[in-house]
């Protein structure tokens, strides 16, 4: 539960820092957080420590914690920050409206390097998940995704139309928090060019590998196939 509540924190403030509700680009001190977020110090502290790991913020000693600027610079509208991330939370929106179109669901049997990768037996099913994602109804993103059956059965279309990996932590108190991903460009196929608008001789981005829960449970196998004008990568390395 502990676990739960710091990340709530921290994912309620990339949304207020994305809404720009700290316009000079300083945090309240954590005392402030602790009250204002009814948790312990301890909580708000794990939280902005696990931002700094990051790079979302900076400390300055006697001064406060401040957004980095560099975290707010991408205008790409899919920013991935490769920790407990959802889609529909990496979508920096700049007040789109997001939307999801579910062009499949349905149940197959795993096949065999989906039973090495998601840990499964012979005999096991997965859903088998493809949605298009949108901003103001334009196309920017194919999903395919599987999940295996056993994890999640209750999943419907009526889940799967919005966030899954907000589901889950709402859901069943589970969250996503790790990923295994490789990126590259490739040149569009015709599905690509259908789908996202993309003409013939322009590429796509590519996102796949796989998610796993807080426990080490893998969750899903992912592909995302990407319009190129809506990608960026962004991580943090820090140099000791």
């Amino acid at each position: 539960m502990k676990d739960l509540i710091y990340r709530k924190i921290i994912h309620d403030l990339k949304k207020r820092i994305f809404n720009n509700e700290f316009p000079s680009m300083r945090l309240p001190d954590e005392r402030s957080l602790t009250a204002e977020y009814n948790v312990s110090r301890s909580s708000v502290k794990r939280a902005l420590s696990s931002m700094a790991q990051e790079g979302i913020v900076f400390k300055k000693r006697g001064s406060g914690t401040f957004i980095n600027p560099l975290y707010l610079k991408s205008q790409s509208s899919f920013n991935y920050e490769g920790s407990n991330i959802g889609i529909t939370d990496s979508l920096k929106s700049n007040g789109k409206k997001q939307g999801i179109k579910v062009l499949d669901f349905s149940v197959i049997p795993a096949t065999k390097s989906m039973k090495t990768d998601l840990f499964l037996n012979d005999g096991d099913f997965v859903y088998k998940i493809r949605r298009l994602r949108l901003l103001d109804e334009e196309p920017i993103m194919i999903e395919t995704g599987y999940i295996p059956i056993k994890i999640a059965p209750e999943l419907s279309k009526a889940i799967v139309e919005k966030s899954i990996f907000n589901y889950l932590e709402d859901a069943k108190g589970q969250q996503v928090t790790r990923s295994y991903m490789s990126i590259q460009v490739a040149p569009s196929n015709q599905e690509d060019q259908e789908l996202l608008g993309l003409t013939a001789n322009e590429p796509v981005g590519i996102m796949s590998g796989i998610f796993f829960m807080d426990d080490g449970t893998p969750f899903e196998i992912s592909n995302m196939r990407i319009h190129y004008r809506h990608m960026n990568y962004s991580t943090f390395v820090s140099v000791d």
